[in-house]
């Protein structure tokens, strides 16, 4: 390895862009001369980040979603390969999204690029048949999850657990109040968070029920909504929501905010799409239950493909329906409120609760490694194989 060493870097959602952003300046500390480029969003490229094909560009949600928009995914898809062939980095960190960066991974490896994936593929629900392809292709499996170490270690994976990111985050430090006069809220009612995920598909097929059930409990008590919107949704999806919003009557404040943690952290408690929300709420220690709605035909297959126990991560971890789920057609209006209400009275229910979500939160900490953070954990693997990569290049 000669010159400034180059990291490929593939990032296509926002959770996983989010990570990016946090990785790049901790891999500079390391290694103060490297240069980025591959796939990855908009606060990516700030950092300096060469997009080679834009995260936006190739983000759909569910199977139909994917094979609709095939043509276009697959020619960025040709555009990163590309790249990789006339750039030749000397490391590539792969971040989730495992229908694109698993195939990047095979292209990597055969170019002889040592390969770090970041945030497994849940393979161990699904599709545990590309198992294959992670042991042929990735070089070092960084998981977030502690049950996952050992999923792919009794299959010949080196794998580390590094802990969760979010799981090292501080408690938002928004008052109730600032929060209350900020949204427009009233500090002396309680508040109940709607989270319909980050995708403007989510959105459409989760956010009606939500508002159905959010006018239940506003007809039992005296409460107010937050409905927190993720930054990465397109000024046509928050018209969605507007519309939305305008056809599903609550009969009670419904404050639209960009603040999810703050929400979380004030809500009384939370109705929450499937996603990396559930994870935040569990840290934060917000009663909640998991909803989530796809299309009929994502849901067909899906039924027939996935198989673990639970679709909440928070219920995967700890090995038991510690969380309501409500998912596809048991997520009604009716069944949300039935539900919730426990939650939120004080009460063997939501104690219950509080408890489990509070272990899981000392679960997703990796305790006693050197590097403070998960993220920094990532970025001495990469900085290791980077040490590796040019040792043998000398040799």
């Amino acid at each position: 390895m000669s010159g400034a060493p180059k990291i490929f870097i593939s990032a296509g959602e926002a959770s996983g862009e989010h990570y990016g952003t946090l990785l790049i300046p901790a891999i500079r500390r390391l290694v103060p001369q490297a240069e980025f480029f591959g796939l990855g969003g908009q606060r990516m490229e700030t950092l300096g980040f060469r997009r080679i094909v834009k995260a936006e560009d190739v983000a759909v949600m569910g199977i139909t979603e994917v094979i609709r928009h095939m043509p276009r995914i697959y020619g960025e898809y040709r555009r990163l390969k590309a790249s990789i062939r006339t750039e030749r980095p000397d490391a590539a960190v792969l971040i989730d999204f495992p229908d694109v960066n698993l195939s990047l991974a095979r292209h990597l490896h055969r170019a002889g690029v040592p390969v770090i994936y970041f945030v497994s593929p849940q393979l161990w629900a699904w599709k545990k048949y590309r198992i294959r392809e992670v042991q042929r292709y990735v070089d070092r499996m960084l998981v977030i999850f502690p049950f996952e170490e050992n999923f792919y270690r009794e299959r010949g994976v080196e794998a580390q657990f590094v802990g969760h990111p979010l799981a090292e985050l501080p408690l938002p430090v928004v008052t109730r109040e600032t929060f209350a006069t900020c949204w427009g809220l009233d500090p002396s009612k309680q508040w109940i968070g709607l989270l319909p995920g980050s995708r403007g598909k989510e959105i459409r097929l989760n956010l009606p029920e939500m508002l159905r059930a959010a006018a239940l409990l506003a007809g039992r008590g005296d409460y107010e909504f937050v409905l927190p919107l993720a930054a990465t949704l397109t000024a046509a999806h928050r018209e969605t929501v507007k519309e939305i919003l305008a056809t599903v009557p609550v009969n009670a404040k419904v404050a639209v905010t960009d603040d999810a943690r703050g929400t979380l952290l004030h809500a009384r408690g939370s109705l929450v799409a499937s996603g990396t929300a559930t994870v935040e709420a569990a840290l934060i220690g917000n009663p909640f239950l998991v909803v989530y709605r796809v299309s009929p035909a994502t849901y067909a297959v899906a039924k027939r493909v996935v198989d673990v126990p639970h679709v909440a991560m928070v219920n995967l971890i700890a090995e038991k329906r510690l969380v309501p789920e409500l998912i596809q057609d048991d997520f009604t209006a009716e069944r949300a409120v039935a539900e919730l209400e426990p939650l939120l009275r004080d009460g063997n229910d939501r104690e219950r609760m509080l408890s489990g979500l509070q272990a899981i939160s000392d679960m997703l900490k990796a305790e006693g490694q050197e590097e403070a953070t998960a993220i920094d954990r990532v970025a001495r693997v990469t900085s290791q194989m980077l040490q590796a990569k040019a040792a043998g290049t000398r040799d």
